[in-house]
């Protein structure tokens, strides 16, 4: 496993891992030129078996963001950046690729891991991921701050449109097992 500075990550790559996925973690310290364009690496090539190469950008996020009372639990904004390198990169790669976000959250308590279908234990942290794609987010974005230059997509919508990551991924692997409320545990 590469030695990630991100923790988040880290913690997506440790699942990848335990999922047994192929995959290559991009080397994020140099940016691509590109028809005279500056592109934004993307942080994993996810092989799957049915969809091809999984372009993947990990958002790092808390849940709930703001503290353990705050109503903000899907936070998602990125910068516009993002969402125009993701989309140059599956332009590149064609018709076999998929780009997407994986929205990494941290989990902030426990009472908050219920609210997720798979919790990933790592480094002694809970996580849930969960993906959109790059074309989706894109069509449903909204300007948060153009000093910032980023993006977000609204709750309702965004519920919607993601999906637990999990949901990609076909597994038999004995480190995921269901418990009494049919939810999946993984743990590292």
């Amino acid at each position: 496993m590469a030695i990630l500075s991100n923790p988040y990550e880290s913690a997506f790559e440790a699942y990848l891992k335990s999922r047994q996925m192929p995959y290559v973690a991009v080397d994020e310290s140099r940016r691509v030129l590109l028809r005279n364009a500056s592109l934004k690496s993307i942080d994993f090539v996810v092989e799957h078996p049915t969809r091809g190469q999984l372009l993947i950008d990990v958002k790092g996020r808390r849940f709930p963001s703001g503290g353990p009372r705050s109503k903000h639990r899907w936070e998602n904004w990125v910068t516009n950046d993002d969402v125009e390198s993701l989309s140059n990169w599956e332009e590149i790669f064609g018709n076999s690729s998929q780009a997407m976000f994986v929205f990494a959250y941290e989990l902030g308590e426990p009472r908050f891991e219920a609210e997720h279908a798979e919790v990933f234990g790592w480094d002694d942290r809970k996580y849930a991921f969960y993906g959109v794609t790059v074309a989706d987010y894109q069509a449903a974005m909204t300007l948060r701050s153009p000093r910032w230059d980023t993006s977000f997509v609204a709750r309702a919508t965004f519920d919607r449109l993601r999906f637990p990551f999990a949901q990609l991924l076909a597994t038999n692997d004995e480190n995921h097992e269901e418990n009494h409320n049919g939810r999946t545990w993984v743990n590292m």
